[in-house]
């Protein structure tokens, strides 16, 4: 049955309104109602006719950018429709709409500029950046804010204002996949300037031609903005999208325990990665304390990462924090992460290990190789964007001390991948249990099967996390509830089946998949206490059901003091 809405909007106020436009899906006794009856071609159509018009026309486009840029626009103009076709052909269309092609659309921004998308907060309008927030969200229940000041974008880095794009598309897959109403999602970009000289030099640039703002300028400029949202939707998620490595960790630290807040590149790539080692270590019979770790690529994702995978290690096996943290082996361009190297971050600090460790080796700099023979890891995950950085020698090195190598080559896009999994299941002779960062088409096992590889996607947890976090109201985003979504991912392994099997679900089933991880979460969030509903555990699974944002058409009834 469809929902009915009361809606206060007529002629074209209607047609140009995105969340209640129907186009010619307007039935007759609503064209008269909201006078479209001239404004409309006579036939009705159903939305099922609508889709596939529009998936014809979008065939039509020539390149994955005339693509994105066509679904943009359909986004802009109707979008019960555009979320409808991108759930019909999801594999197919999440690259359009999100990575790889939105990187290009972002870096093209500028010049492929039609018209503004939800809210720009520029250092440069400061003063007025209340006004500017409650101009935008005044009078709207908001409950998800996707931010970014756009930093460090999709491994294309400093894209000033372009930062909006990833804001757009973060909060997209949020809708689609994890069932949160459009309507209740805004997308912010912090434009603190820029330090891409091209974009500086552009003339058709349409942000901040400044160079970026750093120190307590920005800092006070963030923290303005984070008040903002405390103050005016105090039960939202903040999600912090695309920030620079000396600022994601240090601003997620700052709010965490004061808002629910989260940050993907950090928490959503740590959150997946863990349910994927969860459904490996189901696989092997072992614990994660049992783990010897190497992580290849110290950045914002593999510290993220590493700090994910200690804190479950700590949970899951009752051990030490130190404890857990002597099963990492961290390793940067300088190699392994020591107590001697100059200017380790006090992040990484943690994770250095002892230079007494190493005084065998005729070298200071421990390269990753050295690390492989000398600690004989079970698990192995690649953060460094150095395609190629897992040799032969490394894989194989690995697989003669392990009896079923667990490997990880997560970097993107693929060009960048550490090892390509066709190779790690070669070298390792049909033994490796591989999760990647980008998709890649099945490896043959030495008996002829395809070994389905494992895409290691944020999108299979992070819109189950935020929904979950959401719907419970919950004051925060506390790791025990992100470990309790990890592990719900990682139940529905399909290795756990089938060890020979892919270690995650299958791309096309992230809408189911991530409620049941919202599921997980919001239970936690209410076990704890940190939830702001008042529900029992056993009743989540149902409250959840009703919150669910599905694209359907609902019924309309003009009425003035209605919807606008």
């Amino acid at each position: 049955m469809s929902p009915k809405f009361q809606v206060a909007l007529r002629g074209d106020a209607i047609l140009t309104n995105p969340r209640f436009n129907k186009g010619t899906a307007f039935t007759e006794q609503e064209r008269r109602d909201f006078g479209l009856t001239g404004r409309l071609p006579y036939r009705v159509n159903s939305l099922n006719e609508q889709c596939q018009r529009a998936y014809d026309q979008l065939n039509t486009q020539a390149t994955d950018i005339q693509k994105n840029s066509f679904l943009q626009s359909m986004k802009e103009q109707n979008w019960v429709l555009y979320y409808t076709l991108l759930l019909r052909h999801l594999r197919e269309l999440v690259p359009i709409i999100y990575t790889p092609t939105e990187a290009e659309a972002i870096a093209k921004y500028s010049h492929l500029f039609r018209r503004s998308e939800g809210l720009y907060l520029t250092f440069a309008n400061r003063d007025s950046m209340e006004d500017d927030f409650l101009a935008i969200t005044k009078g709207k229940d908001v409950d998800l804010i996707v931010s970014s000041d756009a930093e460090a974008i999709l491994g294309i880095g400093d894209q000033g204002v372009g930062g909006i794009g990833i804001s757009s598309a973060k909060s997209v897959i949020y809708s689609l996949i994890g069932g949160i109403d459009p309507s209740k999602s805004l997308a912010v970009t912090l434009d603190v300037g820029t330090d891409n000289k091209d974009l500086l030099n552009d003339p058709l640039y349409v942000g901040l031609p400044h160079e970026r703002i750093r120190g307590q300028q920005y800092d006070e400029f963030v923290d303005k903005f984070v008040q903002l949202v405390r103050k005016h939707f105090p039960h939202s998620l903040l999600h912090f999208e695309d920030y620079g490595v000396t600022n994601a960790e240090r601003l997620l630290e700052r709010y965490r325990d004061n808002h629910a807040v989260f940050n993907d590149d950090i928490q959503g790539t740590g959150a997946v990665t863990l349910a994927c080692l969860m459904a490996a270590v189901g696989v092997t019979k072992s614990k994660l304390c049992d783990q010897r770790i190497i992580v290849y690529g110290a950045g914002s994702a593999g510290l993220g990462i590493t700090k994910q995978l200690r804190d479950a290690t700590v949970t899951a096996d009752n051990i030490s924090v130190e404890d857990a943290n002597s099963k990492f082996w961290l390793i940067d361009k300088h190699g392994l992460i020591k107590d001697s190297l100059p200017d380790v971050r006090d992040d990484l600090k943690p994770f250095a290990r002892k230079d007494s460790e190493w005084s065998d080796l005729q070298s200071s700099e421990v390269r990753l190789l050295d690390v492989v023979k000398k600690i004989k890891p079970t698990v192995l995950i690649g953060t460094s964007t150095h395609a190629g950085g897992f040799t032969k020698e490394v894989i194989e090195a690995m697989a003669a001390e392990c009896e079923r190598p667990i490997i990880f080559p997560l970097s993107n896009p693929s060009k960048l991948v550490e090892v390509h999994p066709n190779d790690a299941n070669d070298w390792t002779k049909g033994k490796a249990l591989l999760a990647t960062g980008s998709p890649f088409p099945p490896a043959k096992m030495p008996n002829g099967k395809d070994y389905v590889i494992a895409e290691c996607n944020n999108a299979l947890i992070y819109p189950g996390l935020g929904f979950g976090t959401m719907i419970s109201k919950s004051k925060r985003m506390s790791d025990t509830m992100i470990i309790a979504g990890a592990r719900r991912l990682a139940s529905l392994s399909p290795a756990l089946q089938d060890p020979d099997n892919a270690l995650l679900p299958d791309f096309g089933e992230a809408p189911d998949v991530n409620f049941e991880v919202a599921v997980a979460v919001a239970e936690q969030a209410v076990e704890e206490g940190s939830a702001g509903v008042d529900w029992k555990k056993e009743e989540v699974r149902e409250k959840a059901k009703l919150k669910v944002w599905v694209p359907l058409y609902g019924e309309f009834v003009y009425d003035e003091n209605g919807e606008k």
